[in-house]
């Protein structure tokens, strides 16, 4: 009963752009508010993820865990809508289109356009890299991905959620420039998680060697 619940309240802030943008309630550049909103919707649904696993061993509540991966979807998601936003407000809207907006070469002079900005702008090079590490978190979230490379692998290659949070924070960081007050919060944060997490690892590791030192009886 939970999941719709949870499946549903993931969806409101993109319910809410959708109604402001309908009713007017946006600022006077609609388009930066989409950018920006989704855009920080993703950071908060990577801390959330990072946040569930160290959640459940502080607390011993299992519940939360099985949202994880929802949560990670939800970050690509709206990572997602943030990548394309600013393909299409940005990119695409500054195009010439000389055969027409459907033809082979608005595809090839939009990708021209968007790889040529992420190689000249830092804060877009990021942005996008950022993108492209939660890409194969997304893909490999099925429970068949998860048998197909086994439990081990799959844990590792899911590490690159970390990399997404340091990455999004500097991002966003890069992105407001002047302003950094919500940056450093989320970037202490993503700090904490992956701190808890070392700390967590090196604690048990050490446990685990003294448990195989001790003699049998």
């Amino acid at each position: 009963m939970l999941k719709p619940l949870v499946f549903a309240s993931s969806l409101g802030p993109l319910a809410w752009l959708v109604w402001a943008g309908l009713t007017r309630n946006l600022s006077a550049d609609p388009l930066s508010d989409l950018t920006n909103e989704t855009g920080v919707w993703a950071l908060r649904f990577v801390c959330i993820t990072l946040a569930l696993t160290p959640l459940r061993r502080i607390t011993g509540w299992n519940v939360p865990i099985r949202f994880r991966r929802m949560a990670g979807l939800f970050a690509f998601f709206y990572g997602t809508l943030h990548f394309l936003t600013y393909v299409i407000a940005d990119r695409f809207a500054g195009l010439d289109f000389p055969n027409g907006i459907v033809a082979w070469t608005t595809v090839r002079n939009l990708a021209k356009s968007v790889g040529a900005d992420i190689y000249k702008r830092p804060f877009i090079t990021v942005g996008f890299t950022t993108w492209l590490t939660m890409v194969p978190l997304a893909l490999t979230s099925t429970a068949g991905m998860i048998r197909r490379l086994g439990g081990k692998r799959w844990n590792q290659l899911h590490r690159l959620v970390y990399a997404s949070g340091v990455l999004g924070v500097l991002h966003y960081w890069w992105l407001v420039k002047a302003d950094v007050h919500r940056p450093y919060t989320y970037g202490a944060i993503v700090v904490a998680l992956l701190g808890f997490r070392i700390v967590w690892s090196r604690t048990h590791a050490k446990q685990r060697s003294k448990a195989l030192s001790r003699p049998a009886l």
